[in-house]
């Protein structure tokens, strides 16, 4: 379209800094809009809320920092593929709004909000306008009578594929501009892996995860290694896209009735997202986070790779570049939010597909969605 679990402890500034712990640089807060205001503190145990001795101008940062939140109110950012033409109208009603897209041309070199009001679709589908149209959407949020209450509500927050990067945007674990350059990049480093290796995406409809992976396993026998297919984005009973080579996933859908699935939908993307068809996107990718200033968020964002929160700034650096070659958790990442006691949640941006998600896992969850 994206697991165990990384509860890490603290180390000693003496030893090697590795993926469960690193340094950061000390800076000031940043904001972008309207997202200076700020953001209600997880419920975390106090236990828990440690950080390693400080030395000159660096901090070791607890990963698990966030491991026993409690969500009560959720914003959930949707991926590349929900946007649609028409989509950023609403944003110009909102100054707030309409300077993203401002700020987004100056970073795009072209007129974002043009393309995603009047297309065409097939130049909307190459931009990352769902990344500006979602935070756009916050904005417009925000100037409804009582928007602002539910923006410091918020306690948690996730995205699905791309969106993750929105979410780490809302809780300002990078700057709106920074966010945008990683994720423009991301999708050109995807497309070049895209082309390298051709493969294909397909929606399973209507068996549960056990059964797709058993059409995976028997398509998987008739196919060569290069060709092979795998779960790539696990979303929710019923709902799951395979990934692979392009002869491969023709095996899944020819297969597929016979294992009772109710339909089979190919997606429109250039390539096997969420899998080792990716792997060429990793370099690039790793490099441009490692030049990146991340933070650890103001509140917990859950990760598309393990389903679990991240505080630690390095460590959200390699989960991100991990996430273009893993299978999507976000089955797990709605279940355990439910589980944890979420009581509403916000789909932010163009669509409705998440909310649809929620909704078919827990019919009485509260899922309103505001769109831009």
């Amino acid at each position: 379209m994206a697991a165990s679990s990384l509860l890490l402890p603290l180390v000693s500034l003496n030893q090697q800094l590795s993926l469960d712990s690193s340094s950061l640089k000390r800076s000031s807060s940043f904001c972008f809009g309207g997202l200076k205001h700020g953001l209600r503190r997880p419920n975390l145990d106090k236990s828990k809320v440690s950080m390693s001795v400080s030395v000159g101008y660096t901090t070791a940062i607890d990963d698990a920092l966030f491991t026993d939140y409690k969500p009560t109110t959720a914003f959930l950012f949707p991926g590349q593929g929900a946007q649609a033409v028409g989509m950023g109208r609403e944003a110009l009603k909102v100054p707030a709004a309409a300077e993203l897209y401002s700020k987004a041309n100056e970073v795009l070199g072209f007129d974002i909000l043009d393309v995603c009001i009047n297309g065409p679709k097939e130049k909307l589908d190459s931009t990352p306008a769902i990344y500006v149209t979602s935070l756009a959407a916050v904005e417009i949020l925000r100037a409804r009578d009582g928007g602002q209450q539910i923006i410091d509500s918020v306690d948690v927050t996730c995205g699905l594929s791309l969106g993750e990067y929105t979410a780490l945007a809302f809780a300002r674990a990078f700057s709106f501009e920074d966010g945008l350059k990683l994720v423009k990049l991301r999708g050109q480093a995807m497309q070049v892996a895209a082309d390298a290796a051709k493969g294909a995406m397909v929606s399973i409809i209507g068996l549960d995860s056990d059964k797709v992976q058993q059409l995976c396993d028997a398509a998987n026998e008739e196919v060569e290694e290069a060709e092979k297919v795998q779960i790539a984005n696990f979303l929710c009973n019923g709902n799951y896209a395979v990934s692979g080579g392009v002869k491969g996933i023709e095996v899944v859908e020819a297969k597929a009735k016979s294992f009772k699935a109710r339909t089979t939908v190919r997606l429109a993307v250039a390539g096997a997202a969420h899998t080792r068809f990716m792997d060429p996107a990793l370099s690039q990718l790793e490099s441009a986070l490692s030049a990146t200033e991340i933070k650890t968020p103001r509140i917990p964002v859950i990760s598309n790779v393990d389903a679990q929160p991240h505080a630690d700034p390095e460590t959200i650096k390699k989960i991100l570049a991990r996430q273009v070659t893993s299978p999507v958790q976000w089955e797990t990442t709605v279940k355990t939010l439910l589980s944890r006691g979420l009581v509403k949640s916000y789909e932010l941006g163009p669509g409705k597909v998440i909310a649809g998600i929620v909704k078919r896992m827990d019919k009485t969850s509260l899922v309103e969605n505001i769109s831009a």
